[in-house]
């Protein structure tokens, strides 16, 4: 793990029971979106779950979800919330093979450092059966840095994440961008990827 890596577990084990009970909205409009292009009981890994609140809404939808995250204090939390056990995993531990037909990562992967991103969308790739799907989101920016709770975020620019993916196989990949906020209130441009798993990766 990097420092970076730390430093943001670090809030996360802090603060996870005020993050998890935070009164927060999932986005529905996207999970929906999400949910229609998957058949019924479809394996959907919610990766970086939080307190589990899209997990709530993708069991909801009939979908057989895996939730996982790398703090480990988030993850008893999402337990309370959801009623079933959330796996602890960071990014950089994925060792799933083929198991998912779905990968949910909703203001996750945007914590892994940039020279480490390449890697862990190989290995998200690798966890989806081919034509998985890949719904992802990230703060827009230009270089990576620290939001004011110490958080690191990559701050990518839709070229440069678009290059992520290419380089790590991912197909059909569409980013859209979109203005909104997040935990630190503060005005935020979105970057929603969607991109499948065409292929096996070895």
């Amino acid at each position: 793990m990097t420092t970076t890596s730390n430093d943001t577990l670090a809030f996360y084990r802090d603060n996870a029971e005020t993050y998890a009970a935070r009164d927060r909205k999932p986005p529905t409009d996207r999970l929906s979106a999400f949910v229609a292009r998957l058949s019924p009981g479809a394996a959907v890994l919610d990766l970086g779950c939080g307190g589990g609140h899209d997990s709530l809404h993708l069991i909801e939808g009939g979908l057989d979800v895996t939730p996982c995250d790398g703090s480990r204090e988030l993850a008893r939390a999402a337990e309370q919330r959801i009623g079933r056990k959330v796996e602890v995993v960071t990014f950089q531990e994925i060792e799933w093979n083929q198991r998912f037909d779905a990968v949910w990562a909703e203001a996750s992967l945007l914590h892994v450092p940039r020279t480490e991103l390449p890697d862990v969308l190989v290995r998200v790739h690798r966890a989806l059966r081919p034509g998985g799907l890949l719904q992802a989101s990230f703060k827009a920016g230009e270089k990576e840095g620290h939001d004011r709770f110490g958080r690191y975020f990559n701050y990518p620019s839709a070229t440069w994440l678009r290059t992520c993916f290419e380089g790590a196989g991912w197909s059909n990949i569409l980013i859209e961008e979109a203005d909104g906020g997040g935990y630190d209130n503060q005005p935020t441009r979105w970057l929603h990827v969607t991109a499948t798993a065409d292929r096996a990766i070895p």
